[in-house]
């Protein structure tokens, strides 16, 4: 730890991990891209350190798969803190469930691409997501969970988390 610097958690900590862990190619004996750790687990800080000099590192035990995973600050709440799951999340591919429209107009067709670039927990009436598609030129739309499916099935487990 650099001299000074203040953590939002200490050791011992109960943490909650609030997106998907892949290895980026620091954990051994995993390959690049594989899951580490799914959104939504708990774990509990063991140390805290830095990378590059600035990013603080906590490094966190997941009992319930038996791993120790570095995780950025970013990526963590406190157990306790509120935790509302989504179906989906950053850079996940989506198809509009029904054509979506914004001042009484259609402005995407039913079916279509997008990619969600946000994840919108605390949205009025539920998970909402800031979703990209090709035929908003650029611009994004604030799209419920209820109005998306997933671009191919996902397994039962993928659902829930």
């Amino acid at each position: 730890m650099m001299p000074g610097r203040s953590t939002r958690f200490d050791c011992g900590d109960a943490v909650r991990v609030i997106r998907n862990v892949k290895d980026d190619g620091t954990y051994p004996g995993a390959d690049v891209g594989q899951l580490l750790v799914r959104r939504g687990s708990v774990g509990h800080v063991v140390d805290i350190g830095t990378f590059l000099q600035d990013q603080v590192i906590y490094s966190v035990h997941f009992l319930d798969i038996n791993r120790i995973v570095g995780c950025r600050e970013e990526e963590l709440i406190g157990a306790a803190d509120e935790w509302v799951p989504s179906r989906y999340e950053f850079r996940e591919k989506v198809r509009a469930a029904l054509p979506l429209g914004k001042e009484g107009k259609v402005v995407v067709p039913g079916n279509a691409i997008g990619e969600v670039v946000k994840v919108l927990r605390n949205a009025a009436g539920g998970v909402a997501y800031q979703v990209h598609f090709e035929c908003l030129l650029g611009r994004v739309l604030q799209v419920p969970e209820a109005a998306l499916l997933p671009l191919a099935p996902q397994p039962a487990e993928a659902l829930v988390a």
